[in-house]
């Protein structure tokens, strides 16, 4: 019975954690190999949660082997050190311990979660997945099988076949343009060796970004953080992926019998660490990343009904930066959506917003701040993410004020530089009609 309870109240949501974001009391904590975490410690409920980011990921796969970060990451947690792979899911079952490891463009992401009683195995299972992995024969074949089924899947997938293409497009010769997941080439050439290589390559303690929450103090934390990272390099070997260039405007069609037309656009946008990416941030929630309020669903979806959705988001990244638009339309009804969808584009990028659309904006975005902090593993993550983007200990206690401090000038001119509605990159995926490729 206890067992029992212990387990529940590991799966249950940690509600009861939940804090305002100006509440979050954030310490950093350094151990002696220089390792350094930000701790938020807080008892309520005994447990706590890791994560990690590195500055890795796919834009590192050598040519060749692209889906390397991908399928590495997918395998760290497959048995490593003394355990065996189905040795190290029971051990991790047991100790009632959550540990993933994965991959994106940018990132390696490691996230734990642990009851405190068994912090300590926590952590070490942790280490043993980010240096002793062991890619046994058997779980490397499976795991790639694995791999190999999903790009076949993922052939048959409008969407993800239309973003594939967008990617390759926009970003062109740079890294980023290669999918994370890679090829059935790739991924049948990757070896053992290969793998090992990354990891050796890529993860070390200077590019980590560590976030610690929950049942434990900075006396207690500083020794797992030693024993966990100290073993990594000191430095990584990663090489500078450059910036990206500005994308090539254009359509591309994919004819595909589906009842419906996937269509993904972008266009060259902001870093993370530019200075109009706040202003741009508030823009896109009233041009096309405020659900049902923004200007692109009222438009495409409410008063004409072409698409269930349609939306735009920001997309920066590590080396360039994307604004992007997504919709699904009929294939009769695609190039009217398609042509609502820029005209709201363009009246942004001319135009900017209202005071009005500006003051639902700010009110919502920093009145749903703190929905971002409510449970362990979420501030763990809020906190890992502005390490990694270098926003500063203080961001939290300042990003609301950065939000109230945006004008319509700011808006206007953030947007004149996000969005450019006459170098767009556009691919659709179906029959439209009023949709035709470029050369």
């Amino acid at each position: 019975m206890l067992r029992f309870a212990k387990a529940c109240a590991f799966l249950l949501p940690v509600l009861a954690f939940a804090l305002p974001a100006h509440a979050v009391d954030i310490e950093p904590v350094r151990g002696d190999s220089g390792v350094e975490a930000w701790l938020v410690s807080e008892d309520t409920v005994p447990i706590v949660a890791v994560e990690v980011l590195f500055h890795a990921g796919s834009h590192l796969d050598p040519e060749g082997r692209e889906g390397l970060a991908e399928l590495t990451t997918s395998l760290m947690t497959q048995g490593a050190g003394p355990y065996d792979s189905q040795a190290f899911a029971a051990r991790l079952r047991d100790l009632n311990v959550s540990l993933s490891v994965s991959a994106g463009r940018d990132t390696v992401h490691v996230q734990m979660r642990t009851l405190t009683e068994n912090v300590d195995e926590a952590f070490g299972l942790m280490r043993l997945a980010l240096t002793e992995p062991r890619f046994d024969e058997e779980d490397v074949a499976r795991v790639r099988a694995q791999a190999l089924a999903g790009l076949a899947q993922d052939e048959e997938d409008p969407n993800t076949v239309a973003y594939r293409t967008f990617f390759a497009e926009a970003f062109g010769a740079h890294p980023y343009a290669t999918p994370t997941s890679g090829s059935p080439e790739s991924i049948t050439a990757i070896t053992v060796g290969d793998m090992r290589a990354y990891l050796a390559g890529s993860l070390a303690r200077d590019n980590a970004s560590i976030a610690v929450v929950g049942d434990i103090s900075a006396q207690d934390l500083i020794p797992l953080l030693d024993k966990t990272f100290s073993t990594l390099p000191e430095t990584s070997e990663r090489a500078d992926a450059g910036a990206t260039e500005p994308l090539v405007p254009g359509v591309t069609l994919i004819e595909r019998d589906n009842p419906q037309t996937v269509v993904v656009m972008g266009m060259t946008g902001l870093k993370r660490d530019d200075a109009d990416f706040i202003p741009a941030y508030v823009m896109n929630y009233v041009l096309g990343g405020g659900s049902f309020v923004s200007r692109m669903f009222k438009q495409v979806r409410e008063e004409r009904g072409l698409a269930y959705t349609a939306y735009t988001s920001l997309y920066p990244l590590r080396h360039g930066g994307l604004t992007m638009g997504y919709f699904a339309s009929g294939n009769a009804t695609a190039g009217e959506a398609l042509s609502v969808a820029r005209q709201q584009i363009a009246d942004v990028a001319a135009n900017g917003i209202t005071e009005d659309e500006l003051e639902i904006a700010k009110t919502y975005l920093t009145g749903s701040y703190a929905l971002r902090f409510d449970s362990s593993r979420a501030i763990a993550s809020q906190l890992a993410a502005i390490q990694f983007e270098d926003l500063g200990i203080d961001y939290i206690n300042e990003r609301n004020g950065l939000i109230e401090a945006v004008t319509l000038d700011d808006i206007k001119r953030a947007a004149s530089r996000a969005l450019s509605p006459d170098a767009m990159r556009i691919v659709a995926v179906g029959k439209p009609e009023g949709i035709s490729a470029t050369e």
